[in-house]
């Protein structure tokens, strides 16, 4: 009785074992049942064709039966045609025993027949059988593959999500900040740029103001001034925030 109980609970034990083991690659189970299968499809199949070899064997046997119940008809009626009844009689009695042989055989080669296409049909069915169980581990197989992948595709996309409080959405906002940074050091070096423009125009303005006095100065030292540089019109000078005219020169 204790014995009883300790192997019940070791058969739990490997029973609990073994559920644990099919639960985690079910395709391989099925391909594996599916693989067994095939073999004993494949031992069937080799038990149906010395079966068959038998039924062959059998056939031979009634058809050599048959051959000998003509030929015992056929030397009866002869022995009938040349009057010699006691040898006919002979015959008879042979062919008789011959008949019963081979409708004995023949009942045999019948049973035989049958038990064969039974079994072909019962393969037949089983290896058709087996042709859907492959498809449907393919199915499954694939049906599983790309259950999963959805799963850790959904999974995947729950993961980005751009929030403030993700790794993704501060990596986001410090990218985002990266970006104004860069921005306003563009922004502001071209404001700086425009910086002493205005005050750069006007020394340019000046400085012509000047070149064009000294110039009128040289001509007058010289007596270059002719009417027409005397009528040439006086542009007004931007000196500064204030604005001025530059006098004629005189006539000499």
């Amino acid at each position: 009785m204790i014995l009883g109980k300790i192997w019940q609970a070791i058969a739990a034990q490997f029973n609990k074992l073994a559920n644990a083991i099919r639960g985690y690659d079910p395709i391989a189970e099925m391909q594996y049942e599916y693989d067994r299968s095939v073999e004993q499809i494949r031992e069937g199949r080799e038990g149906l064709a010395q079966y068959r070899a038998m039924v062959e064997r059998v056939q031979r046997q009634v058809d050599g039966e048959k051959r000998q119940v003509s030929g015992i008809e056929a030397r009866i009626k002869a022995y009938l045609s040349a009057g010699d009844r006691e040898g006919a009689g002979r015959l008879a009695l042979e062919l008789k025993r011959a008949r019963e042989d081979l409708a004995e055989n023949e009942k045999q080669l019948a049973l035989h027949e049958q038990a064969y296409q039974n079994n072909l049909l019962k393969i037949q069915h089983a290896i058709k059988k087996l042709d859907e169980v492959k498809h449907r581990i393919s199915k499954y197989d694939a049906d599983l593959k790309m259950s999963r992948a959805e799963a850790e595709i959904s999974q995947l996309a729950t993961q980005f999500n751009f929030n403030v409080t993700t790794d993704f959405g501060q990596a986001e906002q410090i990218l985002q900040d990266q970006i104004d940074r860069n921005r306003a050091r563009v922004r502001v070096a071209a404001d700086l740029s425009g910086q002493g423009v205005e005050q750069i125009q006007q020394d340019v303005a000046v400085e012509k103001a000047m070149a064009e006095d000294a110039l009128r100065e040289f001509e007058k030292q010289q007596g270059l001034i002719t009417p027409e540089t005397v009528r040439t019109p006086q542009s007004a000078k931007e000196l500064g925030p204030a604005q001025r005219t530059l006098e004629s020169v005189p006539e000499v």
